[in-house]
């Protein structure tokens, strides 16, 4: 476990100072202004260990105000680490932490300062009253704030260090399993292959056993999470992917092993999540601790899957952004809004529900009741691999709740590949209410598509390498075969590889999907605003929109070696990032 690593002489010690004697000097001592000097102070330390200082943070209670503090240290996983209080000079700050716990501020790992004094309290108890005028005193009580961990984080620390290794293990155990009950477990066999080609039909028909065998391992690993972290003991019942996978987990376990003792292995783990996220009253923020434990997953189950399906979180501060655009642009260009009936609203590659959950959040201000309606008509969006697809269907479902008031099941999302569902021919479907709605989605008039298309989608049917996968048919309507009638053949480039990237035909797709008018709004790979190989796509996007805004974020680590992907990248990926809103008109189309 790191320490703080701050000595007196430090930069930080320095500047806090300095400032302080700054302000004196003014005659400036609101509590306002000089709680900046130790903002900074906690924000320069919080950088050891990846932890950010959110301003003005906000801890929810029931039936009352939230509790709004002067600022939190969260984590990666939106973890509140540790909690700050500032008051000025004038004040009995004695007095002002009493107040404060009468209200219900926590009494773990929080900070009350003045400029010359601080109260520390950690497990519920004070554990230091010391004044930080001096800087060996101040580097102390920063220390001991920074250095403590609560029990249940403690856990949850050594569990994520390991998490990683035990997945890989056990889902190489699972496969083994599967493999042997595949020569001679008739049940599971029969199970297996009923489910294998129901997937086929309905979600892929290159789908590999191995793609399949692996739904099953992402199952097993993690129906618990979703029954215990998101109180939903009934999921794998009422989920109508689950239940059909439920089916040939059933068959498996018949006779291979209890589920049960094989996952027993994993209790400490799944505890430490448990603990965690009980620790996390606001379902918001719980929502993203489970976004960071999904990444977290599929990077110990398979950094493969994890490459080649983009498992990139998308940042809430640009998913907001996108939205309130979004809804801007509607007014201003159309005349309408995101809770107009009419207004169908898809996310083609939902991952775990941000996007879907911020228009929802986004309809409930502009008119509340216009919510269920939109819920359940006008509201769709698409996932292909089964993990998010769970975490999304929950996400989507308890914000309706938590905005409606009621319990109702999303029947917006579709267990389906986006390139691929206009291809998919209604056989003796998996899932008929999964098929119900892939086709009721196919009828709809999408006017405003929205996302984070993934950034390198491999194929479906799982080869040793990770290309990306070919959409082609005999009939020249499959995905690549349209960027190569437009993009590829506008184009004066000689290499034109890069137009095989997902996002490309992401956009693609889109611009065919919103048909005569609409909005495409995209967070996206940069290449395509300046690179060679992208001039037929800017020249045919420029024929197909009548309006098109690039939010240029920079982030090409490749193009400048000295930057760091992590800092210096919305996404912390290597390549650049933009947002890009593409607007058409019914009259110039």
């Amino acid at each position: 476990m790191p320490n703080l690593s701050l000595k007196p002489t430090n930069k930080p010690i320095r500047v806090y100072y300095e400032a302080l004697e700054q302000y004196a000097k003014l005659g400036v001592k609101h509590e306002g202004a000089v709680q900046t000097a130790f903002q900074q102070l906690l924000e320069s330390c919080g950088r050891q260990f990846q932890w950010t200082l959110v301003p003005q943070y906000a801890i929810k209670r029931a039936k009352k105000q939230p509790i709004r503090m002067d600022g939190a240290l969260v984590d990666d996983y939106n973890l509140a680490r540790a909690y700050w209080e500032a008051k000025d000079s004038d004040d009995d700050l004695k007095k002002e932490v009493q107040k404060k716990f009468a209200v219900g501020y926590p009494k773990d790992n929080i900070i009350f300062q003045q400029p010359d004094r601080a109260i520390l309290y950690q497990d519920g108890k004070l554990v230091l009253d010391e004044d930080i005028s001096k800087p060996q005193a101040l580097v102390d009580v920063v220390r001991q704030l920074f250095d403590y961990r609560p029990p249940a984080i403690e856990q949850w620390e050594k569990a994520v260090e390991e998490f990683g290794d035990r997945v890989k293990e056990h889902a190489t155990a699972l496969l083994e399993l599967i493999r042997d009950q595949e020569k001679k477990n008739k049940r599971f066999i029969d199970a297996f292959a009923d489910f294998l080609l129901l997937c086929r039909q309905s979600i892929n028909p290159n789908l590999s056993d191995k793609a399949v065998e692996e739904m099953l391992i992402q199952h097993l690993l993690t129906e618990r999470i979703f029954r215990s972290v998101f109180n939903n003991p009934d999921f794998a019942q009422r989920n109508i992917i689950a239940v059909e996978i439920e089916k040939v987990i059933n068959a498996l376990t018949s006779k291979a092993f209890s589920r049960s003792h094989f996952l027993s292995k994993l209790d400490r783990f799944y505890g430490a999540i448990e603990e965690t996220a009980a620790t996390i009253d606001d379902y918001a923020q719980k929502q993203d601790f489970l976004n960071r434990i999904y990444e977290k997953f599929f990077q110990g189950f398979s950094v493969k899957i994890a490459d080649t399906h983009g498992i990139v979180y998308t940042p809430q501060p640009i998913v907001n952004f996108m939205v309130k655009s979004v809804e801007e642009i509607l007014q201003k260009e159309f005349g309408k809004s995101l809770v107009d009936k009419g207004v169908h609203i898809l996310d083609p590659f939902v991952g775990t529900g941000n996007f879907i959950i911020r228009v929802m959040r986004e309809i409930a201000e502009i008119q509340k009741s216009a919510l269920p309606y939109k819920f359940e008509h006008e509201l769709h969006c698409n996932e292909v691999m089964l993990l998010p697809y769970y975490i999304a269907s929950m996400n989507i479902e308890h914000e309706y709740f938590e905005q409606a008031g009621e319990y109702k099941s999303f029947e917006g999302i579709c267990l389906v590949d986006t390139f691929e569902d206009q291809a998919i021919q209604q056989l003796n479907l998996f899932s008929p209410e999964n098929m119900k709605r892939v086709e009721r989605q196919r009828q709809s008039n999408i006017f405003v598509v929205i996302g984070n298309p993934p950034y390198n989608v491999g194929q479906l049917n799982e080869n040793d390498n990770n290309k990306n996968r070919r959409y082609t048919t005999k009939d020249k309507t499959g995905i690549d075969d349209v960027v190569a009638a437009t993009y590829a053949k506008a184009s004066k480039a000689t290499n034109k590889n890069a137009l095989s990237d997902t996002y490309v035909k992401a956009i693609r797709w889109a611009s065919d999907r919103i048909a005569e008018e609409g909005i495409i709004a995209f967070v996206t790979n940069n290449s395509f605003i300046e690179a060679l190989a992208f001039d037929g796509m800017r020249q045919e996007l420029e024929k197909e929109f009548d309006k098109i805004y690039v939010f240029d974020l920079g982030g090409n680590v490749r193009k400048n070696p000295k930057l760091s992907g992590t800092t210096h990248n919305v996404f912390g990926i290597q390549v650049g990032v933009s947002v890009n809103i593409f607007v058409r008109h019914r009259k110039s189309f």
